[in-house]
This record gives C-alpha cells, structure tokens and sequence, in this order.
C-alpha cells in the first residue's frame, strides 16, 4: 500500500509528464518519501514503515521517533474549523483565511504523505479527498494544498484559480513546487504551502500574472534556486461535482530560454487563453443516474479521457499542435518530492 516516490533530482527531460506531480524541497534534495495509498486510519505495515523512513532522514535518527513514541503525556491535537465568512467579508480576507487554515495544518515533514492524490482523478473525486483531509486534520504537503485551496474557494465565483508549478535548479539537482494561484479584481496571489514562508502564499495585489512569477522567482533566488521551468493550468471549475480533469500545465514555459520580456509575453498569452475558457461552458455533471452507473470516482480506475484543451497546450514560444496522449497509467502514478 506504499510506493516510494523520488523527487526531480537527476529528472530529464523524458520525466516530463510526472515532474511536476510532486512535492517541493528545500533542504532534503531527492530524499524519497512514501505515499500512504492504504487510506485512513493508517493500518499497521504503514504505521511502522513511516518511522523506519523518520529514522532515516532525521537527523537526531531513531532518537526522535523513539522519543515521540515513548511519551505518553502527548496533547490531543484539535480538529481545525474551515473559514466561515460574513456576507461582507471582502475576497482578499478570505483568501487570507483559507491560508491560515492551510497553515495551521502544518507542513508534513514525516516522509509520508497521508492523503494520495492522482492528478488524472477528475475534479468530483479530488473534492472527496479535500473533505477527507478537512475531518482528519492531519499535516500536508504542497500537491494536497493545491486540492484544499480549490475546495475552500468553490464557493468564491468571483475568484479564479489555477495550479502554478515550478522547477528550479540548484547544485545540480532539480526541485519542484506547486501552488494555487488565484485571480480576482485583476489581481493575481496565491494559496500553498512549504517550508518556506515565502514559497506558499501570496496576497492579491500582483496586476499582472508575469508579476506573481517574478515574485516567486526572486524568493527562489533568496535560496540560490534558479528558475527552469513555469508550468501554467487553467482555470479550475467551481462545481465540486464536475467529472472535468483539471488542466495541471496547458503552458509549459522554458524560463531559462527566454528573456525578461520574452517571458512576460508568454505569461501574458496564457492570461489571454484563461480568460477565453471562462466563457466556454463546462460539460454538464452526471445525473443521479449516470453517478450510479459510473461508480465511485475514487475506487474507478477508468477515470474520464482527459479533455481536448489538453492538446491546446503548447510549449513556450511555440504554437503547433500535439498529438494527443493516452489516458495515464493509474498503476504507475507518483507524487515526486
């Protein structure tokens, strides 16, 4: 019910499609981490694998783990309430909200990640797992924050969200990260998490979506990361029981390939292309009856065939259409650190 799951480092160009899929890292650099796929409550074999893997990359070894399983005068950790807002409350303050709650979770640092998620699931099934992680309150990871923010502002139609991914390079090796980024009032922000303060949120006050990366890209700086590659999706629906599969990276910008201006026109081509989807209505969510033939979306390993705008995704700079891609293979799907 594990599967060890490596980050981007010493990840080519023939990774391309599971690069992103996974987790940032700051300080570990590539150190594996499991998934837990068993479910909730974890059983037993995942219990004591997660302490070995805390053995191994904790620096204080067995000791800590040890330690924190020996005492017996732990405090019972509270079920977090979900942001509740007044008619009046203003967008920014809710986003500010909905961080807070992400923040409070805490980051993982245990080396298993609790709650999997499959990025091909389509939109209902990803919901189901951001109620799961909201009864369970337990520590998350960058790719599960992403699903948290998009479930608490559904009910925000005035915002638009989006996954933002990036890869960067620093002493060789290649790290990825992912947020949520977020539109309103011609503003662009972003909701996360990370270990670092400033790679998680953003406020709603960048004007253009070239800001928000650039703002991103000098954080990176501050940990002599530099920046590869900006993955872009699309706007996420707002209808928690949509089969659509989110959109993770319709633009795949090579930011090393590319000048300031170069970049920022490329950033804001993919604004002009979020903002004509708007416009284009979402298939329909099954009906009753079609929701009971097709199963549950989270036991179902036939999930959807992605959408067409998948093929619409062009690397930077270039505008040629690609052939489409089979639907992935469920069996072989990781998270990456």
């Amino acid at each position: 019910m594990l599967r060890t799951t490596v980050g981007c480092v010493g990840v080519e160009e023939r990774d391309e499609e599971q690069e992103d899929e996974g987790e940032e890292d700051l300080r570990d650099g590539g150190v594996p981490f499991f998934v837990n796929r068993g479910g909730l409550p974890v059983d037993e074999e995942t219990w004591e694998q997660m302490w070995r893997h805390v053995a191994r990359i904790h620096p204080n070894g067995e000791a800590i783990g040890k330690r924190i399983r020996g005492a017996s005068d732990l405090p019972k950790i509270p079920t977090l309430s979900v942001p509740t807002y007044q008619p009046t409350t203003s967008i920014p303050q809710r986003l500010e909200a909905i961080q807070k709650y992400i923040r409070d979770l805490q980051y993982n640092h245990t080396g298993t990640q609790f709650f999997e998620i499959k990025k091909s699931r389509p939109l209902t099934a990803l919901m189901d797992i951001a109620k799961e992680m909201i009864r369970e309150s337990l520590p998350i990871k960058c790719l599960e924050a992403v699903i948290l923010g998009i479930y608490l502002s559904n009910s925000m139609p005035g915002v638009e969200r989006f996954p933002l991914s990036f890869k960067t390079q620093f002493s060789g090796n290649h790290f990825c990260h992912i947020v949520l980024g977020v539109h309103s009032g011609g503003r662009f922000g972003a909701l996360g998490i990370s270990r670092r303060e400033d790679l998680m949120f953003k406020p709603l006050e960048f004007r253009t979506l070239a800001d928000l990366v650039q703002e991103f890209e000098g954080a990176y700086r501050g940990y002599w990361h530099t920046l590869r590659k900006v993955k872009i999706g699309q706007y996420v629906s707002h209808d928690p029981h949509s089969v659509e599969q989110i959109d993770w990276k319709h633009s795949i910008i090579d930011v090393d390939k590319l000048t300031k201006e170069e970049l920022r026109r490329e950033l804001e081509r993919h604004t002009r292309d979020m903002r004509l989807k708007i416009g284009k209505a979402a298939p329909p969510s099954p009906t009753k009856d079609r929701k009971s033939s097709m199963g549950s979306p989270l036991r179902n390993p036939g999930s959807p065939m992605r959408r067409n705008s998948r093929i619409e995704r062009r690397p930077s700079g270039e505008k040629k259409v690609l052939d489409p891609k089979p639907p992935p293979d469920m069996n072989g799907y990781q998270i990456r650190v």
